[in-house]
């Protein structure tokens, strides 16, 4: 049986990320490089919100996740109405379909 200590680990890592940290999360891996000696725990600097260097290694782990299957996928993830005007395959009248797959959770 898990621990309650981990167990409130895992819920704050399952925690959705705000919108600020996710900018933040992008201006600092576009700040420290791969090859940066400190990346992950500046990372998780930059970040704040209290994420450690788990979490900020774990986001990037699913961002990279998330690209892959973006650039593997053999269907749009997006339903755009064609230039002709009429309707798609799986066409959905106009309801907002946000990529499920890019949102973090």
């Amino acid at each position: 049986m898990a621990s309650s200590s981990k167990i409130i680990s895992l819920r704050k890592a399952e925690q959705a990320w705000t919108e600020e940290e996710n900018e933040r999360f992008e201006m600092a891996l576009a700040r420290y490089e791969e090859s940066h000696p400190q990346r992950w725990q500046n990372v998780a600097r930059a970040v704040g919100g209290g994420k450690t260097v788990d979490d900020v290694k774990r986001h990037y782990e699913h961002l990279v996740s998330d690209i892959n299957l973006i650039d593997t996928a053999e269907e749009p993830f997006y339903n755009y109405p064609p230039a002709s005007g009429g309707r798609r395959r799986n066409d959905t009248g106009g309801q907002d379909q946000r990529c499920k797959f890019l949102k973090f959770q």
